[in-house]
């Protein structure tokens, strides 16, 4: 079920990264475009407290900024426009992604600040696990159940749950900070156990 939804997400992203290509946008345009969707999703939720259509609007900001994430890495695989550079920014521009919309959260009080911590440092150290282990060659694509875009879902269904009850997005934060390290835990098991492997 999820390889076939996977499947069609990537055969509907390659379209789109085709029309964003023929309107002469660059991976790294793209990429900037989806860290202001990032930065406005941020304040949005620190001021969603005034109107709960406000935090709709935060929602499809964040969902957007999913969109351009995938956009990018689909349009720089499809017309072979893949850099090391360009890898480091998308991957730079992503935990600041992270980090913007989470401390949105927390400022806005729509969590509590230590569940919103725990949240937004697993968050990071997934990205980080993945990246110290790949520069090592082991490669750690689906490994442990939040990558980012999982943690996007979950944040968007939350925040849409919260409009009719207070607490989704709280509890949101609170599955999200218990995922996050635990699949960060499954990383570093799945490290020792490929180093052990090779060894």
């Amino acid at each position: 079920m999820l390889t076939r939804l996977k499947e069609r997400f990537q055969l509907w992203i390659s379209y789109e990264a085709k029309l964003a290509h023929s309107v002469g946008l660059t991976p790294n345009q793209v990429s900037a475009i989806g860290i202001v969707c990032a930065l406005l999703s941020a304040l949005l939720y620190w001021n969603s407290q005034f109107h709960q259509l406000i935090l709709i609007a935060a929602t499809i900001f964040l969902l957007a900024s999913g969109f351009f994430d995938a956009l990018d890495g689909a349009i720089a695989r499809i017309y072979r426009e893949t850099t090391t550079f360009g890898s480091f920014l998308d991957s730079m521009l992503d935990r600041y992604a992270d980090a913007v919309v989470f401390c949105g959260i927390i400022l806005g009080g729509l969590s509590h600040p230590l569940w919103g911590f725990a949240a937004l440092t697993g968050s990071l150290l997934v990205s980080y696990a993945r990246a110290r282990a790949e520069a090592a060659g082991v490669k750690m694509e689906a490994v442990g159940f939040a990558e980012r875009a999982e943690r996007i879902i979950i944040l968007a269904v939350a925040s849409l749950l919260n409009v009719v009850w207070q607490e989704a997005l709280g509890w949101g934060i609170i599955i999200l900070a218990v995922l996050t390290n635990l699949t960060v835990l499954q990383r570093v098991v799945y490290f020792r156990k490929s180093q052990k492997e090779g060894s």
